[in-house]
């Protein structure tokens, strides 16, 4: 939570996703999409950059999975199996006959047109120092604060004399601490599930708000395994046993061939605090689909995934994991099915000071870190150009909060008339 100086508040409530994952060559992913489908589709595709803010609106309603678009364009079976299904199982850990093909086309589309955003950057360290630390630091450098460990239990609202809702503070509690905190304008920016618990229930009365509660997350289960060795070194099995120096596949890795379609090493991808001198690979994995494994025992999680592991790198043979972590979420990123694009709200609610941010929103893009990033902006767009009724609405609760005052002041002390 964040409270602004200077008179005027801004309240946010924060919310970073633990899984963030990154494409590799984006262009090669564009271009064996081109590769894999019929004379008439590579026409459609080749124009595709040059018709794209046209073609991002229609297919922002697109009805379908990507499994039936891409065997409509004349796409095969074992391509989807052996290529796209791990691309989708990244995007959005549901497959190719469950994913729609909105959220795989806007990919697509942004690796055509968006040349800078085809290199592959992975953060060098805690995403605590390296990505949320220095937002932190912008925010507090400027007379701003955060409240942490502060939950919000309830949004207060109220109703004007012609009709108007608008949001009249938060109810925060931490352990037994309660406190009423009044804003200016109220941002919730928190995933699926996080919205469905602050939001009012009678605000469900409005459809805008209603559709929200079509959305669902997907279950995902992130793995860690430390290894006294190096499990992707692949040319050399000398230098994998050795502690000296970190060796191996230093990129985003992707299999088929395994619960996990997403992975790498982040020992020699973010080195700077996941590489420790005298140990080996430290390996994260995303196991996609999640639901399969959400009631099995950590320990037995991790001895499913070590065989994959195995399978994957034979190489790795007599390596041992001398750590491991096991992560469950049962909602994470909200599932992109066929038709649930229009369910996702607009950062601007029917309620006049009160906005959404979040991957769910509505975004030309997908839920994402990249995605968060992008609502924030766009909810912090549509407070700007909501200025001027913003403080209209402060001397109208202040002028309605006068009055009030005025008549419990006037009015007869009813214990004296007994």
């Amino acid at each position: 939570m964040i409270t602004g100086s200077h008179g005027s508040n801004l309240l946010i409530a924060l919310r970073l996703p633990s899984i963030s994952l990154a494409f590799v060559t984006h262009q090669l992913c564009f271009l064996l999409l081109l590769f894999q489908l019929t004379t008439r589709s590579w026409y459609f595709l080749l124009l595709f950059p040059y018709t794209f803010p046209n073609y991002q609106r229609s297919i922002y309603f697109l009805q379908r999975s990507f499994s039936d678009w891409f065997l409509s364009k004349g796409g095969a079976r074992m391509s989807i199996q052996r290529m796209w299904d791990p691309v989708a199982y990244a995007l959005g850990f549901i497959d190719c006959d469950n994913i729609s093909a909105r959220c795989m086309l806007t990919i697509f589309s942004l690796f055509a047109t968006k040349t800078d955003a085809s290199l592959l950057r992975m953060l060098k360290g805690s995403p605590d120092v390296d990505l949320s630390g220095p937002i932190r630091n912008y925010i507090t450098e400027r007379a701003n604060r955060f409240h942490m460990r502060w939950g919000c239990r309830e949004v207060l609202y109220d109703k004007s004399a012609d009709g108007e809702t608008y949001v009249t503070g938060l109810a925060m509690s931490r352990a037994t601490n309660k406190k009423l905190v009044k804003a200016d304008a109220y941002v919730a920016a928190c995933g699926v599930p996080g919205i469905k618990r602050i939001l009012p229930f009678q605000w469900r009365e409005s459809q805008f708000f209603n559709n929200i509660y079509q959305l669902v997350g997907v279950p995902a289960v992130t793995v860690q395994l430390r290894y006294n060795g190096w499990v992707t070194e692949l040319q050399d099995l000398e230098q994998s046993r050795q502690l000296r120096l970190a060796i191996g596949l230093d990129n985003l890795l992707y299999t088929p061939d395994a619960d996990f379609s997403c992975f790498a090493d982040l020992a020699l991808t973010s080195p700077e605090d996941d590489y420790i001198e005298g140990q080996g690979s430290l390996l994260q994995y995303v196991l996609t689909p999640g639901d399969p494994y959400m009631p099995l025992p950590n320990n037995e999680i991790i001895k499913r995934v070590a065989k994959h592991v195995l399978a994957l790198f034979p190489s790795s043979r007599g390596l041992e994991v001398t750590w491991s972590s096991v992560v469950k979420i049962g909602q994470s990123l909200y599932r992109e099915g066929p038709g649930k694009d229009p369910f996702r709200p607009d950062q601007k609610t029917p309620i006049k000071n009160f906005f959404l941010a979040g991957s769910y929103t509505k975004l030309d893009y997908i839920d994402s870190t990249e995605g968060a990033t992008l609502s924030g902006r766009q909810a912090s767009a549509y407070i700007g150009d909501a200025g001027e009724d913003l403080v209209a609405l402060r001397k109208k609760l202040a002028a309605i909060g006068y009055q009030e005052q005025m008549e419990t002041s006037s009015a007869p002390d009813e214990s004296s008339l007994v």
